[in-house]
């Protein structure tokens, strides 16, 4: 009776409730598992434990222990596990296992996968999760073996093969997570592992429904203006923030003064890109200058594509927004993005997306002030890292106290399902077809 009950009540929840219930589930249960006495070497308390399955469920990479030493094989395994379902996505599984065991997919379950894979419409969206998974588990393996190749020689057939493992399914869901304390530090000049990772985590930051869309078009002109603007757009952003990174940071003793110009170049190549959500880094965050900190930000906040495995508020989010403030100056009344007009309700999702996404982050910024004792621009970078699901940090994360190691943990959880997905869940329908009078509202 109390079994039905419950099953009525989650029947009733609305796409985005389920997620956010679904998701708690599988934090609750990562956290009880990384809680185990075999999960770790030294043991673990329940808020650390908390902290770790939510930042691997949410791929975002921020730590309070480090990985490699604090936790057992069995742990990191926990922690690989929530990296894969956070990144791809439940509802991506949930599909499979339908599938599995042959059970029709009915609409309930469709929405749910729009919701989890933010299409537009229904249409095909199980289709799009069967390419989801074949192209994702692909491209892991991909990686996995030409990381192998790489280390398997330098560590051994063991250490080498778990290494390009972990590795290879952490950048693929822009997780950031490393079995090594200083992440990837040691090979910061490295050509093999700055591609390989660069592209993993490039490639599922972008978004499926680009992927998709770059394998059927055959010119640019085909392609849906979501896929041109994405392609455009991380092309552009990312070449901004390798010039400006190399530029900020080339006199550093902390970052690049001491590398030769070859590896100057490929830390500022990786540093740049990780910054969209990835999580890893090859330099020491903590000794980067004000200046590129709040270089940082910008690209944090923004983050990756929609569909994607990567957080912020998207850079389709941001491209939107900064066309409507052009539209605006020119004195035109819509946005027209490669000879296609933007509708005003994208406008408006985009700038809702972005105001409670700046609410989110300057409250929680504000709790780390009064708890923490560190600088205003290492709170802010942490608060940040975490709402974009970054997961680099200038140090402090292991530092920070109960207070704020669960502000982090909300805002992370926050960031990975996304501000909107939030005000849907606690929002209720307006099913009235009222409109009132218009009038003038003076602003600026």
């Amino acid at each position: 009776m109390i079994r039905n009950r419950f099953a009525l009540k989650f029947i009733k929840l609305s796409p985005p409730q389920v997620l956010i219930f679904v998701f708690l589930i599988l934090i609750i249960l990562g956290t009880s598992l990384l809680k185990l006495p075999f999960a770790t070497t030294g043991g673990i308390t329940w808020v650390d434990a908390l902290f770790t399955a939510t930042s691997a469920m949410t791929v975002t990479g921020l730590v309070v222990i480090d990985t490699g030493e604090a936790f057992t094989l069995f742990g990191e395994i926990v922690i690989v596990s929530l990296i894969q379902l956070g990144g791809l996505g439940i509802m991506t599984f949930a599909v499979l296992i339908f599938m599995v065991l042959g059970r029709k997919i009915g609409m309930k379950h469709r929405l749910l996968v729009q919701q989890a894979t933010n299409q537009t419409s229904i249409g095909g969206v199980v289709k799009l999760v069967k390419n989801i998974l074949i192209f994702s588990l692909a491209v892991e393996t991909v990686g996995f073996v030409i990381l192998a190749a790489r280390w398997v020689p330098e560590m051994g057939w063991q250490a080498g093969a778990y290494a390009s493992f972990f590795h290879s399914i952490s950048a693929f869901n822009n997780a950031g997570f490393s079995i090594w304390s200083n992440s990837l530090m040691n090979y910061v000049g490295d050509p093999i592992v700055n591609i390989v990772i660069s592209f993993l985590f490039i490639v599922g930051g972008i978004g499926f429904t680009v992927l998709n869309d770059l394998i059927r078009s055959k010119t640019f002109r085909e392609m849906a203006l979501h896929s041109k603007v994405m392609l455009t757009g991380t092309v552009v952003i990312n070449l901004i923030a390798m010039f400006a990174f190399f530029i900020l940071e080339y006199h550093n003793p902390q970052t690049l003064a001491n590398l030769s110009l070859g590896d100057k170049l490929w830390g500022s190549y990786f540093q740049a890109v990780t910054t969209r959500t990835a999580g890893f880094n090859s330099v020491d965050i903590s000794g980067i200058g004000i200046d590129t900190a709040f270089f940082m930000f910008v690209l944090m906040f923004i983050g990756a594509g929609s569909t994607s495995t990567g957080g912020g508020i998207k850079l389709t989010t941001a491209f939107v927004i900064i066309m409507a403030v052009i539209t605006f100056l020119r004195g035109k009344s819509d946005p027209v993005i490669y000879g296609r007009t933007i509708r005003k309700h994208i406008v408006l999702k985009a700038l809702a997306i972005t105001i409670i996404s700046i609410m989110i982050v300057y409250t929680t910024i504000f709790i780390l002030v009064l708890t923490e004792d560190h600088t205003f621009i290492e709170i802010a970078f942490e608060v940040i890292s975490a709402f974009g699901t970054v997961g680099l940090s200038m140090g402090i994360t292991g530092d920070l106290s109960t207070i704020g190691r669960i502000a982090i943990i909300f805002i992370m959880f926050l960031g990975k399902l996304g501000p909107l997905t939030l005000a849907f869940s606690l929002a209720q329908p307006d099913r009235t077809n009222i409109r009132y009078p218009d009038e003038d509202l003076f602003t600026g």
